[in-house]
């Protein structure tokens, strides 16, 4: 198993995948990552995007995760995500999403007009885990 990565996703609300790969990438709040088996120990925070986990069972199978922040952990060829919330793509309802993003492109209309800084960066971070939402959705 020295060539084989195992990947784990958490959320507050439990296990969201668990499988193995041939390399995860992701986006840390510095950039891209992309890790293969044998990796250094690392600990990186995430951004909000997707993750990318190529799968061992066919070179086609490629798995995408909406993931909204937390930490990416790599230790022993075990890849552990933690984070806020994610999402298969599988899982994603895209209606959901895109009402979502409507509200929050309201809500940064409405914070710009009261020139209100504090809800206009909540409403951004809306719209971008909307539109991450939407955008891995769209890889099924």
């Amino acid at each position: 198993m020295d060539n084989v990565l195992t990947v784990n996703v958490m959320t507050p609300d439990g296990l969201v995948y668990d499988h193995h790969a041939r390399i995860v990438v992701a986006r840390t709040t510095d950039g891209e990552i992309g890790i293969l088996p044998k990796h250094a120990p690392i600990i990186v925070p995430l951004a909000i995007d997707e993750v990318r986990i190529k799968r061992t069972d066919a070179d086609t199978h490629v798995d995408w995760i909406a993931v909204n922040g937390g930490i990416l952990e790599v230790r022993d060829n075990i890849v552990s995500i933690i984070a806020d919330s994610a999402e298969r793509e599988r899982d994603i309802d895209v209606s959901r999403a895109e009402r979502a993003k409507q509200r929050a492109e309201k809500m940064i209309q409405e914070a710009r007009q009261n020139d209100n800084i504090d809800e206009f960066k909540r409403a951004n971070v809306a719209l971008h885990r909307a539109i991450n939402r939407i955008n891995v959705a769209k890889h099924t």
